[in-house]
């Protein structure tokens, strides 16, 4: 499983773990993977703060950041013109969703709170993300950055590698990984339809060889779906060199979900991860609740566009979760949910992961020494 990235990132096995949870990265890193700290909607108090807790916890191990690089188009706004300009037809909607569902409504004051809020983590500028980069290329632990919206700027390339940072970005089709070789990326993440969070449309098994082949020989890594050792080795024989897996972690101890949303998840099936607009405007999969089909009932209000749907969704999780009513929360989850039954531990998964690999191997030489 030592592949030529997982030499070139000193890491024992080329398991890549994305996760919003610190302890999650952690627990990926010290067993010998490479954790990927979710940070785009972090202040960069926070993500200073995340930074060196995990630079302790994992004593020197290489780990990476996610970030978003927004481009420099003119309609960028500051968080709190994102709060000021939200819609009132689209706030009216969840308001009255929230009626209908028994959610107290809330004053003005604090609805204009709680849209100030979301919109100061849900909304990325420019301005922003360079400090969040600046930030990670301080600490030598960071040895990736990876850029999950659009064409990696060059800018980003440029700084990273100055500090001998490797540089990834999530891409969906062949396209999208020729503009991404084009820009000058280390490896590329190839994310079939199957995953949670933002994704295109076409599936893992599809996906992955035609972007290992427009890659030209940038590394890959197969994300989408994946949740097994057999699927690993299955990345491998299509090319790839590594593996990235988000949704997996949530059922673990060490993320960041509480007792209750895990259930959730561990009562859902594959079918239950549905793609819609409603949580960012661009297309994503997550679990399906009631806020997830309201959004997609006769009469719903078309979607806004990235960052206001992002923004209007932190409210409406906020009014949910003060309501202690999860029919109208939603997560973003790939279609492997269904092979989440109960809470384990990050180091228990990978072990799994492991031993489910050898023994796919064995088998499959075991039917090759038969032909």
């Amino acid at each position: 499983m030592r592949t030529d990235i997982a030499r070139t990132l000193d890491i024992e096995v080329p398991i890549f773990a994305f996760s919003h949870c610190r302890d999650v990265v952690a627990g990926v890193t010290k067993a010998g993977g490479f954790g990927v700290l979710g940070a785009a909607w972090m202040t960069p108090d926070e993500l200073e703060m995340s930074i060196k807790w995990l630079e302790r916890e994992v004593d020197g191990r290489p780990f990476g950041v996610d970030l978003v690089f927004p481009g420099t188009g003119g309609d960028e706004k500051s968080p709190a013109e994102y709060a000021a300009s939200m819609p009132t037809d689209q706030l009216g909607f969840v308001n009255q969703m929230m009626r209908d569902a028994g959610i107290s409504d809330v004053t003005e004051e604090l609805q204009r709170e709680f849209i100030a809020e979301s919109a100061g983590r849900l909304s990325m500028t420019r301005e922003k993300s360079q400090e969040q980069l600046a930030i990670s290329l301080a600490h030598p632990s960071v040895k990736a950055v990876v850029g999950a919206l659009g064409v990696t700027p060059d800018w980003v390339v440029s700084e990273a590698h100055a500090k001998g940072v490797q540089v990834g970005a999530l891409v969906g089709s062949g396209r999208h990984a020729a503009k991404q070789r084009d820009a000058g990326v280390d490896f590329m993440v190839a994310q079939g339809t199957e995953a949670g969070g933002s994704v295109g449309s076409i599936t893992s098994v599809v996906l992955w060889p035609q972007v290992v082949e427009a890659a030209a020989g940038v590394p890959v890594l197969a994300a989408g779906g994946v949740s097994r050792g057999s699927q690993i080795l299955s990345a491998f024989s299509l090319g790839c060199q590594g593996v990235w897996l988000g949704s997996l972690w949530l059922g673990t101890t060490e993320a960041e979900l509480n007792e209750e949303q895990r259930q959730r998840l561990f009562r859902a099936e594959s079918e239950d991860a549905v793609i819609s607009k409603m949580m960012t405007g661009k297309q994503g999969r997550m679990l399906r609740t009631k806020y997830t089909d309201t959004w997609e009932s006769d009469g719903a209000p078309h979607h806004l566009v990235w960052p206001m749907q992002s923004i209007l969704w932190g409210y409406a999780n906020t009014r949910a979760e003060r309501g202690h009513n999860l029919d109208y929360w939603t997560y973003s989850v790939g279609q492997m949910v269904s092979d989440m039954k109960a809470t384990t531990t990050v180091k228990a998964e990978m072990m799994r992961l492991i031993d489910e690999y050898v023994e796919a191997l064995e088998a499959l030489e075991r039917v090759t020494s038969m032909l």
